[in-house]
């Protein structure tokens, strides 16, 4: 449809444009426009378009590439055109991550694609094109019944003389990380590396501070910042790189990109009493591999002042049997006065260090762990984090160097490290193995299953472990859900990285008070009581 719009006293042709220059036909599909069924393609191609170009701003997911590609190729074969596909590139507006990505297809075939996660302002990806070839393709689609004539309030004839050229053959190069049978773990590293850059320089930080606990999630964030400063480089060069970050001024000479990882990322290892030299050696060893500035505090004497503070004022002492709870979240909270202070000297970002998995269950600290401007790991689960950790430390990204310092965190279990060290502290122990953890929240979450139904799949999925444990776990999960959607609420902005994630103010709505699943955790129950008796009187017949 198509009508004009009077601005000034001037008409302009305003709806389904499409446009001649230099005697080739184009049209627009813009953006969503691609993703539906009804199409503009279709109409463009039957008023005799011979290019249809898509100005994009499609948001990075994990696999999102691949249906991209399949639109665009076959939006290219199904119109007999040439279909181009331009994508924003970037974090635009602090959690959405733009991979860019230029695809060009022709009468079925893709004949061009661009690189994603550039460091550059922007991307040009050429092609060369045979139009004679894609309305021949019209031609002989018996099925083509062009329309016959002009639409005047769509048709704009535009002059232009084309450059002469000499056409080249040119064949499809494919980006060697792509083809990867770690691509995902290559997504991820490019897409968080290119939004932690983006989301520094955007909000005019001057890098960014790490609470490094020496186990996954902050080891993790700490090699995310260098593979930032690590593929920056590679693409910019180490001037262009200070160029886009020349804002921070003196601070930011460096002679390598080790050198610039030093002055962009400071890390400080906190202990108390429960703080273990296994974790202190790795957050050493992990800080001294990526070239991190790092600090040791003992904030030991913080906690026990705190402690014994309200102890006298309740009159009584607090115990681990108890004050449990109260006991290790004090030792989380004393750490985020000195992490706030250094970030502050140093005008840095302060990163949190949640994960998805944690923010599932609430298994995270308010004013602790979640501190920070920015959480960029809040929307990745932890056995994913575990698994890049692993090949982070063994194989790395295409064209950087693995970080062997790794091993260190890789050969520990998870623990908060928050309870006295011969209670053996681990996040499994506390929750539930981080495998079921994840199926059981996409399960209730993404697919909007019930308990029982959530149950019932995971005897499916996860036999090796009881029926009793299966119970309990999916019980703890739905009631650690509910009551936990305020800290989701206060987390600090995380990463879109695929169309399931948490982040209540984009994307998972939930009520903070709700009545708990309380009816559909007792149909569960009943279901696996039935299940006992019927068990225990087959066994007694």
């Amino acid at each position: 449809l198509c009508g004009q719009v009077e601005v000034d006293s001037q008409r302009y042709p305003m709806g389904d444009l499409y446009f001649e220059i230099g005697g080739v036909r184009l049209g627009f599909e813009i953006c969503e426009d691609a993703w539906v069924a009804a199409r503009p393609g279709s109409s463009l191609s039957l008023k005799g378009a011979d290019m249809i170009l898509n100005p994009s701003a499609s948001h990075f997911a994990f696999g999102k590439l691949e249906v991209r590609k399949r639109f665009v190729v076959e939006g290219s074969r199904a119109f007999g055109v040439t279909y181009v596909y331009s994508n924003l590139l970037g974090n635009e507006s602090g959690r959405a991550i733009y991979d860019g990505g230029a695809l060009i297809a022709s009468a079925g075939k893709m004949v061009a694609m661009g690189p994603r996660f550039s460091f550059k302002q922007c991307v040009v990806t050429p092609a060369v094109i045979d139009v004679d070839h894609t309305r021949m393709s019209q031609a002989r689609t018996p099925s083509f019944t062009p329309e016959l004539g002009e639409d005047e309030a769509c048709f704009i004839k535009v002059d232009f003389r084309y450059p002469q050229i000499q056409p080249a053959v040119k064949q499809l190069v494919e980006i060697p990380w792509e083809q990867s049978p770690n691509v995902k773990e290559e997504e991820f590293t490019r897409a968080v590396s290119l939004g932690l850059f983006d989301y520094m320089r955007k909000s005019r930080s001057k890098g960014f501070v790490v609470s490094l606990s020496g186990g996954a999630d902050s080891s993790a964030i700490a090699c995310l910042v260098r593979t930032m400063v690590d593929l920056g480089v590679s693409e910019l060069g180490l001037d262009g790189f200070l160029e886009k970050i020349s804002y921070i001024g003196h601070g930011a000479r460096a002679e390598t990109a080790r050198d610039l990882v030093g002055r962009l990322l400071a890390c400080a290892y906190q202990s108390t009493e429960n703080s273990s030299a296994t974790t202190r050696n790795a957050a050493r060893a992990v800080a001294e591999a990526v070239g991190a500035e790092y600090y040791e505090f003992d904030v030991d004497k913080l906690v026990k002042d705190y402690v014994s503070l309200v102890a006298k004022a309740i009159g009584r002492e607090l115990t681990w049997q108890s004050d449990d709870i109260a006991l290790q979240n004090i030792q989380a909270r004393v750490r985020s006065p000195g992490i706030w202070l250094l970030a502050n000297l140093r005008s840095a970002l302060l990163v949190a260090t949640s994960n998805r998995s944690e923010a599932a269950v609430g298994y995270a600290t308010m004013d602790g762990d979640t501190c920070g401007g920015i959480s960029p790991i809040a929307g990745i689960d932890k056995a994913f984090l575990k698994k890049w950790l692993l090949w982070m430390e063994s194989v790395g990204p295409w064209g950087l160097t693995p970080i062997p310092a790794l091993s260190l965190v890789n050969s520990q279990a998870p623990t908060a490290e928050l309870r006295p060290l011969e209670q053996s502290q681990t996040d499994e122990k506390d929750l539930m193995p981080y495998p079921v953890l994840d199926f059981i929240e996409r399960a209730a979450i993404r697919d909007k299953q019930s308990p029982l139904e959530v149950f019932l799949l995971l005897r499916i999925h996860f036999g090796q472990y009881s029926q009793d444990d299966l119970c309990t776990w999916v019980e703890r999960f739905f009631r650690l859900w509910c009551r936990n959607q305020w800290k989701r609420e206060r987390y600090a902005p995380s990463f879109h990285l695929d169309d399931a994630n948490l982040d209540p103010k984009t994307w998972c709505r939930f009520p903070i008070l709700s009545g708990g699943f309380e009816t559909e955790l007792a149909e569960l129950r009943a279901f696996v009581e039935q299940e006992k008796q019927a068990t225990a009187a087959g066994r007694a017949t």
